[in-house]
């Protein structure tokens, strides 16, 4: 049995709505870094990378990616890290330039058999890794466009066909990748250590995730409104053309421009809430940080700051659930369209998905809900 097609099974056995998982690792560069210089260049390029390449091709086959450059800084390899490494379905790296980061936890990669694609710029391939092979890109509009389209097919393929074995999953393959770990913050390790981040700092970490995040469950909420303006606006002519004694023959064309309003905002949502899903997974372990530290300050010494960090928690899980609900409704009615005509299929297809990558936010948001409560 391929790779591919092991993990596939086991999932659709033991955890049928779990959403295929993607870490993406590459160069970090500086969000911060002065601009034109070469730090803050490598960290447009990487945004530019993931927006137009990989975030897309991933929501064509319903797969959940996770950044690399948003759990870690620049140097940073964390147990996280570690453990996206070894254990999400797919790992796509863009080598481009032979980062030693990247190039590390490319290695840590190979040895688990796991599939994995290779990204990189042309003219920028590292040697040692060039007779693997790997999707090359320009950074013009039309050469990231390629790119994402030919990762689309290696993604469908991976998934379809499986993926070949690399020469240190061959080598090693009797070796299993280390279990799972924890983030738990160690007090007396963080106290000796003059870097390590206070509990101010892991909020601030949260906050700057979670603006992205409120960013992203707007344009889930705007899209669902889209969705509903446009069965709200198809209602009377739907109500005429189901009167009695209406021919079915006039429902089609009725039904036909109903699903294509449909069409745009349903794959909105579907990329929408796949980029989501992405960044609860992102934000995890800076949320779990930073309620283990919390966790380690007396009663008698929290103040404001904590207690809006916890009511935060519990609103963006409420708010979020308020988004499952809404996705649900819209699911089951589509799905009963779909039965009444073809054309609802593909709008519904893509409901479902985004409805699936939910399934892995609500079990975040259902730990941070339940230590916020058992903190408050």
């Amino acid at each position: 049995m391929s790779v591919m097609a092991s993990v596939t099974s086991a999932g659709r056995s033991e955890e049928p709505e779990r959403a295929l998982t993607c870490f993406v690792i590459g160069p970090i560069g500086d969000r911060l870094a002065e601009a034109g210089s070469d730090e803050r260049k490598a960290y447009e390029n990487a945004v530019r990378t993931f927006e137009k390449v990989i975030l897309p091709a991933c929501t064509s086959s319903g797969i959940v990616p996770v950044r690399a450059d948003r759990i870690a800084h620049a140097g940073e390899l964390t147990e996280q890290i570690c453990r996206h490494v070894l254990e999400s379905d797919f790992v796509i790296a863009d080598v481009s330039g032979g980062n030693a980061n990247v190039m590390y936890e490319l290695g840590l990669r190979h040895v688990t058999g796991k599939p994995t694609i290779h990204i990189g710029e042309h003219g920028q391939l590292p040697f040692d890794i060039s007779l693997i092979r790997t999707i090359r890109f320009d950074r013009s509009s039309s050469g990231l466009i390629d790119a994402r389209e030919e990762l689309e097919r290696a993604l469908e393929s991976g998934i379809r066909d499986g993926f070949d074995l690399l020469t240190p999953a061959r080598i090693l393959l009797g070796l299993r990748p280390l279990g799972p770990t924890t983030d738990s913050v160690d007090d007396e390790t963080a106290a000796d250590d003059p870097d390590a981040p206070g509990l101010i700092d892991r909020f601030a970490v949260v906050e700057d995730r979670m603006g992205g995040t409120m960013e992203t469950m707007e344009a889930i909420t705007s899209t669902l409104d889209v969705i509903a303006r446009a069965f709200e606006d198809a209602s009377p002519e739907m109500e005429r053309v189901a009167r009695p004694g209406a021919p079915f023959s006039a429902r089609v064309p009725v039904l036909e421009k109903l699903a294509a309003s449909l069409a745009e905002p349903a794959a909105d949502l579907k990329e929408h809430a796949t980029r989501f899903a992405g960044q609860m997974a992102e934000m995890d372990a800076a949320v779990r940080a930073a309620f283990d530290f919390y966790a380690s300050i007396p009663e008698e010494s929290r103040g404001v700051d904590e207690e809006a960090f916890l009511a935060q928690m519990l609103s963006t899980s409420q708010d979020a659930q308020e988004l499952v609900e809404g996705i649900e409704s819209f699911k089951s009615t589509l799905k009963l369209m779909s039965g009444a005509s073809r054309h609802f299929r593909a709008p519904s297809k893509d409901i479902a998905t985004a409805l699936k990558q939910f399934g892995g936010v609500t079990t975040y948001l259902a730990q941070w809900e339940r230590r916020a409560r058992s903190m408050g």
